[in-house]
């Protein structure tokens, strides 16, 4: 089993904990740190597990670090936990900035460790059970809206929400990024809280990316199209639906919906299915194959490669939003 510490013990941090418990054919869990001494105090107590004073003492007692802390102090632990060749699982995004990214990319080399970052929804159950249908899509479109939760304003909603759409959208599209267009605003707190942002790639692909935490109702929805078939994926209700166009064989049945795709082609038939969806967590998933990647020395399946594009890209994004902000207070 691997030694596994747990850097922060915040609310998703607890959740690792709880999970990491569970998982005793993996990870045997040696403690945590949290800066907080009275949460170090309550998680010790409500877990019955050892509390690391330091970060430095939690990473010299285990083989893996599991960073769990704040977006701003990803950087910090990370070196840390990297400059002593420990195996990595770090939350998204990977860190607050590009440059410390690059950092974190070049040290996880020279250490010859496994890193695999926390973009949680590509274990999403009802993601997987769409990925097979997910062929070449040309066009996404997503939606990721949540209800006001002042955890998380520390960074962009860019960062907080949008870039699980964003690592799913570089997961499925294997082409170069042409052309990026975003805008966005800041309503309730000093970063911007809600945004959207269009990604036009070489071979024709468009997504269409649509994030907020001010918004009335929660709602995590992406929905593929390609050619014949249309897919769409409830992230947060875990069901997937499809609808394919095919062509018309034989007779076909009176309550069929039949279309008409333009004059001089012949008709073709819809059919709705909706896949069965394994009901299970993601989180224990994402946890679960780390230790398998780490075990049998295979690639992570969110490396620390595709945490570091999705962050270039997120931060293109914002920087899209700020020029807009800018403009438009110059004009003022």
């Amino acid at each position: 089993m691997l030694k596994i510490g747990v850097a922060g013990a915040g609310h998703l941090g607890k959740i690792h904990i709880r999970q990491i418990k569970e998982l005793t054919d993996r990870y045997q869990l040696v403690g945590f740190h949290d800066s907080d001494p009275a949460v170090r105090a309550a998680v010790a107590a409500e877990f019955g597990i050892t509390a690391f004073e330091t970060t430095d003492a939690l990473i010299e007692a285990a083989e893996v670090i599991d960073i769990v802390t704040p977006t701003l102090y990803h950087y910090d632990v990370a070196v840390k936990a990297l400059r002593r060749q420990r195996h990595l699982f770090i939350e998204k995004p990977l860190t607050h900035t590009v440059d410390e990214g690059k950092v974190l990319v070049r040290l996880a080399a020279e250490a010859n460790v496994k890193v695999q970052v926390g973009h949680v929804e590509r274990f999403n159950p009802a993601f997987m059970a769409a990925q097979p249908l997910l062929d070449q899509p040309m066009f996404i479109e997503t939606h990721r809206l949540a209800q006001f939760n002042p955890r998380g304003t520390d960074v962009s909603v860019v960062l907080d929400l949008m870039i699980h759409d964003i690592d799913i959208v570089l997961s499925l599209v294997r082409a170069n990024i042409r052309h990026i267009s975003a805008s966005g605003v800041a309503v309730v707190s000093d970063t911007p809280d809600i945004a959207n942002a269009r990604i036009e790639f070489d071979n024709g692909a468009v997504a269409n990316l649509t994030a907020s935490r001010i918004s009335l109702k929660n709602m995590r929805k992406s929905r593929f199209f390609r050619r014949d078939a249309y897919i769409s994926v409830d992230f947060l209700d875990k069901q997937v639906s499809v609808v394919r166009m095919k062509a018309i064989e034989g007779e076909p049945d009176p309550l069929a919906i039949i279309i008409q795709p333009g004059e001089g082609k012949p008709p073709k038939e819809l059919f709705f299915e909706h896949p069965e969806v394994e009901q299970t967590n993601a989180i224990r998933m994402e946890l679960s194959t780390f230790a398998d990647a780490i075990n049998n020395n295979t690639r992570p399946l969110v490396s620390i490669d595709d945490g570091f594009k999705a962050l270039e890209v997120a931060h293109k994004i914002i920087d899209q939003v700020q020029a807009k902000t800018n403009f438009a207070a110059a004009r003022q």
